[in-house]
């Protein structure tokens, strides 16, 4: 049985590090929740395994192995015989003992596996930056952290909410799979709530006919492409933050393509107008003139929110990064 549970263990972590090596180079378009469940539950068998089966067989082996000892030591002694070998039989009961490598490997990581899975679906999940749609209050390379809870709480890779938080306010930085392509999380600042009308005309905020407070700031310096670039504080409910503006970008908004509720929006030449509808979220980045949102592909519904994103615990090229964010 030992050889039959090795050789079965021994492929199934082969194949979830090829799985993980072609997720890492992209070579197949991965689910880490999907996978992360999946390796959960498999190590959580082992060590089920392990607990009530694999650990008392080994304890009843070394106990018989012990008894057989104690007997053959007593009948030397009987003989007249000293004790022999008593190094022997304690080396060899601490290798029936010990727990092979196949579970090593799966019963053994079974703790952090759970306590990973459990941090990461249901209380905070890190994520990297990649673009630079939330310059200037977010930058590529800022690796972030996500309350998975602040919206409620939801099922790991069906997303299901299970029980219900609080609701997503204008002014959040909130995390969201991508509507077009579910597989993808994107990250924008929720401009409009259900119900909202939501006009971004001459590079200008209104909501439901209310310009959006917005003050001149100093130009921001994008050292990526060595130029300066207008910049403007913007107040949304009880957040402040920043924007930009790119002069050399026209006002012209062309959605990319169809998308749920397309009558809801109206696209005249200088910008775009529309009506959020219940059960969904109007999303921008703040570098407006650089970022791919719900001016072009529709609205996000509520059954796609991962999470409000509020803390920047790490960039590598410039740990003054770090700390909270509006």
């Amino acid at each position: 049985m030992q050889s039959t549970m090795s050789a079965i263990t021994a492929v199934v972590l082969a194949a979830f590090a090829a799985y993980a090596a072609a997720f890492f180079f992209g070579v197949v378009e991965g689910n880490f929740a999907l996978l992360l469940m999946v390796a959960t539950a498999i190590t959580g068998l082992y060590w089920l395994a392990e607990r009530f089966f694999f650990l008392p067989r080994r304890r009843r082996d070394a106990q018989q192995l012990l008894e057989a000892q104690n007997e053959r030591s007593a009948a030397l002694a009987q003989q007249g015989f000293a004790q022999a070998g008593a190094q022997d039989i304690a080396s060899a009961r601490q290798k029936l003992l010990m727990q092979p490598w196949w579970l090593d490997w799966t019963a053994g990581l079974f703790p952090v596996i759970l306590a990973v899975f459990v941090l990461r679906s249901f209380l905070f999940e890190p994520f990297k930056i990649p673009s630079g749609s939330m310059i200037p209050t977010l930058r590529v390379g800022d690796l972030i952290l996500v309350n998975k809870f602040h919206y409620g709480v939801r099922l790991p890779v069906f997303n299901n909410k299970v029980l219900a938080n609080n609701e997503p306010q204008r002014g959040d930085v909130m995390v969201f799979r991508y509507p077009p392509q579910p597989s993808l999380d994107y990250i924008k600042r929720v401009i409009g709530v259900p119900g909202d009308e939501v006009a971004y005309l001459n590079k200008r905020l209104t909501i439901n006919g209310q310009p959006v407070q917005r003050s001149n700031q100093p130009d921001f310096f994008d050292g990526e492409q060595m130029r300066y670039t207008k910049q403007f504080g913007e107040q949304l409910e009880n957040r402040r933050y920043n924007t930009l503006n790119d002069d050399m970008r026209s006002s012209f908004v062309s959605p990319i393509a169809d998308f749920p509720f397309r009558d809801q929006c109206r696209y005249p030449a200088d910008g775009v107008v529309c009506k959020v509808p219940q059960g969904h979220y109007f999303m921008m980045g703040d570098n407006r003139d650089n970022s791919l949102d719900s001016r072009f592909w529709g609205f996000v519904p509520e059954a796609n929110i991962v999470g409000k994103a509020f803390f920047v615990w790490m960039n590598f090229g410039d740990l003054g990064r770090i700390g909270s964010f509006d």
